[in-house]
């Protein structure tokens, strides 16, 4: 090769390799991520979300869109997120993987769900659901009277429990339902306090007190877990034993928790939507349900309570907070 023409196919070379470096960069794909509650309580999820994504050796650009507990907001964002090139959608709380199943059918989506996603009508059928949809579920009012049935064993003298219900979680009105049944299989009155906001968190523990209720059981909800800070302090402020249904309150004050291992869902879903990256199609993705429950008892605040753990709850607890 002459030695003009070696140094014209260099600068050719040279030329486009900064377009071969922008066209990788171009090809990073982008996922879009719709909550119906705020970022900062959930950032143990988001971590093990982003673990599973990169157990696919996937790489990727995240859009986050946060209703900041303002739900009437999440079919604008989803819609906003259909718009940008996104190319899975992966939505937390119910009412968000709703949305965005109403805002697009061809955009893969990943949901997290704390409900049965074929009662929710997210799904046809757990094995195969279909169309462009898929996700992980873990048990979420289904638990309420177990934990109900915990509450009462560690405070057996209480005549009057409270069940705090998210009103912005689709079926749980009806699921405060089959807990006020558990209630009178164990003689207790049960309480219901409604919450949809920030504000109604404070007149519900008002009411908790007027109605001389001796125990709270927290119900699920991203958004109730979103206000854990606020739940917690109320709480310990009028001495009120509680249970909750995830670790996150136990580890941040919270007397016990039973439920599923949230973080081991959001990993899983990272999973999936690697996989989804990879070619894989929702329809051919079955529904993940949750298996793994833990209850996990702070013994710290057991004893600012006064109370004394049964070692039959000490022995079955999976995990104490001392």
């Amino acid at each position: 090769m002459r030695r003009r023409e070696f140094i014209s196919l260099l600068g050719s070379a040279a030329a486009a390799w900064p377009l071969g470096v922008h066209a990788q960069q171009a090809a990073v794909p982008v996922i879009g991520f719709l909550s119906g509650v705020s970022p900062g309580p959930f950032a143990q999820r988001l971590a093990a979300f982003r673990q599973g994504l990169h157990e696919t050796g996937q790489n990727a650009t995240i859009e986050y869109r946060w209703a900041e507990g303002q739900y009437d907001r999440l079919p604008a964002l989803a819609n906003d997120l259909v718009g940008r090139p996104v190319v899975v959608i992966v939505a937390y709380t119910d009412a968000a993987a709703l949305a965005a199943k109403a805002a697009t059918t061809t955009i893969p989506i990943v949901f997290l769900s704390g409900d049965d996603p074929v009662r929710l009508g997210l799904v046809e059928s757990l094995a195969r659901p279909g169309a462009n949809i898929t996700g992980v579920s873990w048990f979420g009012l289904e638990l309420v009277p177990k934990q109900l049935s915990l509450l009462h064993e560690l405070v057996p003298n209480a005549a009057v429990i409270a069940l705090l219900v998210d009103l912005n979680v689709p079926e749980a009105v009806s699921g405060a339902r089959e807990v006020h049944i558990a209630a009178r299989t164990l003689g207790l009155k049960l309480v219901a306090l409604n919450v949809r906001t920030a504000s109604d968190i404070d007149t519900a523990f008002a009411s908790l007190v007027r109605e001389r209720a001796s125990a709270l059981v927290v119900g699920g909800g991203g958004f109730l877990v979103s206000r854990r800070d606020q739940i917690i302090a109320l709480a310990a402020r009028h001495a009120i034993p509680a249970i909750y249904g995830f670790r996150e309150y136990s580890a941040d004050g919270g007397l016990v928790s039973y439920g599923n291992d949230t973080r081991d869902a959001f990993r899983r879903a990272g999973v999936y939507t690697g996989r989804i990256l990879k070619g894989d199609k929702p329809a051919d993705l079955p529904i993940e349900r949750t298996t793994k429950f833990e209850l996990v008892i702070n013994l710290k605040t057991a004893k600012t309570l006064g109370l004394t753990i049964p070692m039959s709850l000490l022995g079955r607890a999976d995990d104490l907070i001392n």
